[in-house]
């Protein structure tokens, strides 16, 4: 029978059930083995197809709630075997209206994330990556990461609960529960009455306010306040720079990554009478935000922070035609010193001086990357950028 009855589910829903149950379950294992695999050149292949491949079923579970739902609103529901035990059908349901919230937040999170994050790992689908009306923000990455790490929590431990009922139902019980979700056995008294107003729907609210909202409080503030430190206001011995970023940009995988060095210092000498002048820019690599492949940059393969947790670059400034200037000199990264040139324009106005530049060095200048050979995991050309303004110190 394809519809449900008052005692049984019908095949329709018993289908979205299980192939839900196994995508499910599937992602989870995706999930955990992408989280534990360490990233480096021997594993960046591997887990750009994991990813992928836990997004599209991700999606996939997203969609198929949504037909379930769709589904379950037009059927009757099987009622309870056993009515007269009160506490455990609170607790069935409970933990039936929980699993259902999870089968939207965990999949919905999952593509906040990857809407508003930088990286890709592309979802496998001809409909668009991203969701509407969502920018790019960390502080949205940082809660929408928050909100998926704790709904896998929740429904990890509910499907546990509810693995465990149903097998109390099938060896303790021997009452046909399980043989009504399995092959559409008739089970129960079909005039027994579902309560209109469920309790256990508010419980199970209140399980979702409680996780979400503990875990928000708890644990987004500490992650954003690491990723996301401010710039302070930076003194130098010829200019204080008011604000500014400096950012850079990769290649992989074809797509383009952006991030920046939360933490710079620089110590700047500059007479714009003549147009010539120093800079020493001082970078604090571990402060680097580059999206979804941040730990994979500051490891032993590219910026290798543990080794070397500062580049140096010590220039020499010259004008060249009117605003544009360039910056001449050795950038000191990962133990390597390589020559670079740093063009940018510098604007004056009312003593306040604005800089907007660039320059792009090749990584394997620097020894980084070399289990990247070529250019389809990880371009070999890095952009640097820079915006600031800057005051003459008193």
């Amino acid at each position: 029978m394809i519809a449900n009855t008052a005692t049984r589910y019908g095949l329709v829903a018993r289908l979205f059930h299980w192939t839900i149950a196994v995508l499910v379950l599937v992602d989870i294992a995706l999930g955990l083995i992408g989280k534990f695999t360490p990233q480096s050149g021997d594993t960046v292949d591997f887990l750009q197809l994991l990813y992928s491949s836990h997004k599209t079923i991700g999606i996939t579970v997203l969609f198929l709630a949504v037909l379930r739902v769709i589904w379950a609103i037009s059927q009757p529901r099987p009622v309870p075997i056993h009515p007269e035990r009160r506490f455990e059908t609170f607790a069935a349901e409970t933990v039936h209206w929980v699993l259902y919230a999870a089968i939207f937040v965990l999949p919905l999170s999952g593509w906040v994330m990857h809407s508003t994050e930088v990286g890709f790992a592309p979802i496998w689908w001809p409909f668009g990556q991203n969701l509407p009306f969502i920018p790019k923000s960390e502080g949205i990455v940082v809660t929408a990461a928050t909100v998926h790490w704790i709904s896998g929590i929740v429904l990890a431990a509910t499907i546990a609960a509810h693995i465990s009922g149903a097998l109390k139902h099938a060896v303790l019980d021997r009452d046909g529960t399980l043989a009504r979700m399995w092959n559409g056995r008739e089970v129960g008294n079909g005039a027994t009455k579902h309560v209109t107003v469920n309790p256990s729907l508010f419980a199970a609210f209140a399980v979702w306010v409680f996780a979400i909202g503990g875990a928000l409080t708890v644990f987004a503030p500490t992650y954003h306040d690491v990723v996301t430190p401010q710039l302070p206001t930076q003194k130098t011995a010829g200019w204080a720079v008011q604000n500014g970023n400096l950012s850079i940009a990769i290649t992989q995988i074809g797509a383009k990554v952006t991030g920046d060095f939360a933490r710079w210092q620089s110590t700047i000498e500059y007479d714009p009478e003549t147009g010539i002048g120093t800079a020493n820019v001082i970078i604090d690599t571990s402060s680097l935000s580059l999206g979804s492949v941040t730990d994979q940059a500051k490891g032993p393969e590219f910026f290798d922070i543990a080794s070397h947790a500062q580049a140096v670059f010590d220039a020499e400034i010259a004008q060249i035609d009117g605003t544009k200037h360039t910056a001449t000199g050795n950038l000191t990264l990962v133990g390597q010193s390589v020559p670079i040139a740093f063009d940018f324009d510098l604007e004056m106005k009312d003593g306040i001086a604005t800089v907007s530049g660039g320059t792009t060095f090749d990584r394997r200048d620097f020894g980084m990357g070399a289990a990247y050979p070529d250019e389809s995991s990880v371009g070999f050309s890095v952009d640097v950028l820079i915006e600031l303004t800057a005051t003459l110190a008193p």
